[in-house]
């Protein structure tokens, strides 16, 4: 006999109320998850190759501004698909956030990353300003089908140049990243795709959508693929901190 399902505890009034409250949607819309943890991960890494403590806390603020800017790319293109497959937890789809509200602070994060990210020197700020291209571009044409895994290989491998060549200011002019550096990066970048991908695979597949992590989890097995690319991503990052230690960062 089934054990009968816990009630779910109902939300205060002041609960709801802060959860409409314009600056927690945009949060929710940004994809924080996955917008800290790229930040976190970038300030980790330029904290490791030596860079001083305001340069690890420029990338960090940098990084997470610009990933909010995609979750909300990410959004608005999707806003349409989002409400076929009945995704109300998005505060757009919801009708709790409107496309202007968001669009306008889209506006304001391309606005703010741009000089942010040149702060970190010329080379350092095109080097993360084109990962953001590439990423908006990828939201817009190659994310449903075979190639969806090359937008985020790009964008990754463009990393090691922001860190490379970064320092303070705009006038700071680092060195070229290391070869090995860029194409482990790159790798990273797609196991990171498939994992941000397996929560929609289901909503994915009724609609007919075939990105490279659908196509992986039809022929293995979602829970599967979940362990594989672990592993994959496990793998990478051991093989990044090899890299580091050895060839290093920077040419």
């Amino acid at each position: 006999m089934p054990a009968p399902s816990t009630p779910q505890r109902a939300s205060s009034p002041r609960e709801r109320r802060f959860k409409r409250l314009t600056p927690v949607l945009l949060v929710r819309a940004a994809h924080p998850r996955q917008a800290v943890l790229t930040a976190l991960g970038l300030a980790i890494a330029a904290a490791v190759s030596g860079r001083a403590p305001r340069e690890v806390g420029l990338v960090a603020v940098t990084v997470l501004v610009g990933q909010a800017l995609l979750g909300w790319d990410n959004d608005l293109v999707d806003e349409k698909a989002d409400r076929a497959d009945q995704r109300d937890t998005k505060p757009l789809v919801s009708g709790a956030l409107e496309r202007g509200t968001l669009g306008f602070w889209l506006a304001c994060a391309v606005l703010l990353v741009v000089p942010l990210a040149l702060s970190s020197g010329i080379n350092a700020g095109l080097s993360y300003l084109l990962s953001l291209v590439v990423g908006v571009l990828g939201n817009r044409l190659l994310r449903t089908g075979r190639w969806s895994w090359l937008p985020w290989a790009i964008a990754f491998a463009l990393y090691p140049a922001y860190l490379s060549y970064g320092g303070w200011g705009g006038g700071a002019d680092g060195n070229p990243p290391t070869i090995a550096m860029t194409v482990a990066a790159g790798l990273l970048g797609i196991g990171v795709h498939v994992l941000t991908s397996l929560r929609g695979l289901v909503d994915d597949n009724r609609a007919g959508r075939r990105h490279v992590p659908l196509r992986l989890a039809l022929r293995v097995g979602a829970p599967r693929l979940l362990v594989l690319t672990g592993l994959y991503c496990a793998l990478v990052i051991g093989a990044m901190l090899v890299v580091g230690s050895t060839v290093g960062l920077s040419r």
